[in-house]
C-alpha cells in the first residue's frame, strides 16, 4: 500500500508574471515578484544549482545528483529551498530522495521579461 498522496497545486507568490520591461513600467506587485526571483538567482551557488536542475537530463534532478557544488549538503538544501520559495523550482519527494525541476513557465517568462522592444 502506497502512502503517496497528491497535493493540490498552489500558485507560487513569486511566479513570473510580467510583460517585457520595455513594454511598460512594472507595477509595485510585479516589481516585488520579479525582484524575488532575481534576488534568489543573485547568489552564485543558487544560480549554479538552478542551472544544474534546468539542464539536467529529463528536466529534473534528484538532490543526490546536484550535491557537488562546493558547499555542504545542508547548504545545498538551504539554497534549493530559497529557489523553491522564490517560485523558481518545484520539488517532489520520491522515497528518501527529493527531485527538483524548474517551474515550467520560469525560463520563458524570464527571457520574455528581458526581451527588448522589437
Amino acid at each position: 500500500m502506497s502512502n503517496v498522496k497528491a497535493l493540490p497545486l498552489l500558485e507560487s507568490p513569486a511566479a513570473p508574471c510580467c510583460p517585457p520591461l520595455s513594454e511598460r513600467p512594472l507595477t509595485a506587485e510585479e516589481s516585488v515578484r520579479t525582484a524575488t526571483m532575481f534576488k534568489a538567482l543573485g547568489d552564485p551557488v543558487r544560480l549554479r544549482l538552478f542551472s544544474l536542475v534546468a539542464s539536467h537530463e529529463g528536466g529534473e534532478a534528484c538532490v543526490c545528483d546536484i550535491s557537488d557544488v562546493g558547499v555542504s549538503q545542508p547548504t545545498v538544501s538551504h539554497h534549493l529551498k530559497k529557489l523553491k520559495d522564490a517560485g523558481l523550482l518545484t520539488s517532489e519527494r520520491r522515497g528518501t530522495w527529493v527531485y527538483y525541476r524548474v517551474e515550467p513557465s520560469v525560463i520563458a517568462a524570464m527571457g520574455q521579461l528581458l526581451t527588448p522592444r522589437g
